[in-house]
């Protein structure tokens, strides 16, 4: 029975050791926090006992772990991993960086090069891409004797060491001239785009034609790379410019023509501060590049302006004038194409009379040709340009309001229609107006006598402008158009122009007189009372004078009938 006992007590402590485990080493060095009476509030007592521990919890678990404790070496190792790590991750960050501005230095060079490549915009928007439209001098073209000139400019057969200036009047047909060149060669090597008066919109169309982006798409920011500072339109298209010159300059190592950069309706750009700026600085490369044979540049200009200010610094530039067709190409083309849309068979006669009416314009004479009643639309041609002419220019007379004074003199003040006059007396003096073969023969004024016949020399730019009167390369002054010219003819044959013409520049005088006139009023003259004056003449010689007033005898009287 004793034994029994004592074998079912030993049972029991080998179980409970089975459930404890093994034995743990006793902690010598763990301290013991007595046991405090406490409320249920954290305090500053129990936070500092957590923290030791917290402590003494790590230290004992790490030399459980067996890890030595740690050392200058070890610490000096570690931080050298972490330097290499660091060098490591600015090294790939900065390789990275550099590969890609490279690469994108390459891509802007060769998309500037594949716009030079055969197919333009500036075709497929005109129409005239070969494929499409396959335009010959036979049905669509009006041959004339600029256009070899042209092609030979524009493939690069001529050109090197010049660039080009094409002047003349709205509707003369350059632009035209210009595409078929560049439809003839399908584009290759050429860039055309429109001009604008807006810088902003003038950097944006020459970065199309080129096919350059001013680093907009440009992502070296991830990559801490700054890309180009913001700044003006103008240094934009300076960059692009620069850019343009690479592909130049590569093209030529590969011993092919010269790029041709077309810009198109120069006169659009203002002629203001920013607006010289801009031709400055496309006169300077294009003079550039001509010296050197890279890029042969050439500007399509409508009005006088732009040749004037191209001309200060001009030393390679040529100008090419373009002007109306003569008669007998201009009866021809429309005989031809009257016959191709409605099969009609104009006469002679017919034709002579669409000539008088309209001249040798080519935007005229192709709304003629496509028109039903073609007679009908030559009389609405002339009276929308005398209407034009009248609602620009037309002179109040000598009723005029004093207040609108200032818009005579800036709305043409009568000037329009004192240089109208001129022209219409000049064709009275030309031994010959009309030639059997050229056509009309309009009268020309000497740019500096008609501004001396305005008495005013900026009121002409503004005329040219608004296309009534139109300046030629050679500075000579005309009507802009054949039914401008008769528009004018008709205007101051009417009843009475002249009178009326008179009466205006009068009332004009008038009114300028009085505003010079000064009205003084002198008080305390009286009893003997004098002033003395001093005048001088414009060569700074003076003359003394003195003057004193008399009282008139009315004004006596009218004192002795007081004193009395």
């Amino acid at each position: 029975m004793v034994y029994q006992h004592a074998y079912q007590h030993v049972q029991r402590s080998m179980i409970s050791l089975a459930r404890a485990g093994p034995r743990r080493p006793l902690r010598t060095n763990r301290s013991v926090t007595p046991y405090l009476g406490r409320s249920f509030s954290r305090g500053p007592a129990r936070a500092a006992s957590d923290a030791a521990d917290q402590d003494s919890t790590k230290q004992g678990k790490s030399r459980e772990n067996g890890e030595p404790e740690p050392t200058l070496r070890s610490t000096v190792l570690k931080m050298m991993e972490t330097a290499a790590t660091t060098f490591a991750s600015i090294a790939v960050l900065g390789l990275a960086g550099y590969a890609y501005h490279r690469y994108y230095k390459y891509l802007i060079l060769e998309k500037m090069e594949n716009a030079f490549k055969p197919g333009d915009p500036a075709l497929e928007l005109a129409g005239v891409e070969d494929g499409k439209h396959q335009y010959n001098h036979e049905e669509h073209w009006v041959p004339r004797d600029e256009q070899k000139r042209m092609d030979d400019i524009i493939n690069g057969k001529i050109g090197k060491g010049r660039y080009y200036l094409l002047v003349g009047e709205k509707g003369t047909g350059k632009t035209s001239m210009l595409l078929e060149a560049m439809r003839k060669i399908d584009g290759e090597g050429c860039a055309m785009f429109e001009a604008h008066a807006d810088l902003e919109i003038f950097r944006i169309r020459l970065g199309k034609a080129l096919d350059y982006e001013y680093h907009e798409d440009y992502i070296g920011s991830l990559f801490s790379i700054k890309g180009p500072r913001d700044t003006t339109a103008l240094l934009d298209i300076e960059r692009a410019f620069n850019k343009l010159e690479k592909v130049a300059l590569t093209r030529r190592r590969s011993n092919k023509s010269p790029l041709v950069l077309i810009v198109n309706s120069a006169h659009l750009i203002r002629d203001d501060h920013d607006g010289q700026d801009l031709l400055e600085a496309i006169q300077q490369r294009a003079e550039q590049w001509a010296a050197s044979g890279l890029v042969t540049t050439v500007l399509n200009s409508d009005e006088y302006w732009v040749y004037e200010r191209l001309k200060k610094y001009a030393t390679r530039m040529e100008v090419i004038p373009i002007r109306d067709l003569p008669k007998e190409r201009a009866m021809e083309a429309l005989r031809k194409y009257r016959k191709q849309y409605f099969n009609e068979e104009l006469s002679h006669e017919k034709l002579e009379t669409v000539y008088n009416l309209v001249g040798g314009r080519l935007s005229y004479l192709n709304r003629v040709a496509k028109a039903l009643d073609y007679m009908k639309l030559c009389e609405n041609i002339c009276t929308a340009e005398k209407t034009w002419f009248l609602n620009k220019c037309w002179i109040l007379g000598p009723e005029m309001d004093d207040d609108v004074m200032d818009q005579q003199k800036y709305a043409r003040q009568s000037a329009a229609m004192v240089l109208a006059k001129a022209l219409v007396e000049r064709k009275k003096e030309m031994k010959r107006t009309y030639d059997a073969e050229l056509g009309h023969i309009l009268p020309e004024i000497p740019l500096h006598e008609a501004r001396q016949i305005m008495t005013r020399a900026d009121f002409i730019q503004d005329y040219d402008h608004e296309n009534i009167f139109t300046i030629d390369s050679r500075a000579m002054v005309r009507a802009d158009s054949v039914p401008m010219q008769n528009a004018f003819e008709e205007i101051c044959s009417q009843e009475g122009f002249d009178e009326h013409l008179e009466g205006t520049l009068t009332r004009i005088n008038d009114i300028e007189s009085l505003g010079r006139t000064r009205e003084l009023t002198i008080k305390d003259l009286w009893n003997q009372g004098k002033y003395q004056l001093v005048m001088q003449d414009a060569w700074g010689r003076k003359r003394a004078a003195e003057f004193s007033v008399v009282e008139r005898e009315e004004d006596q009287a009218d004192e002795d009938k007081k004193d009395d």
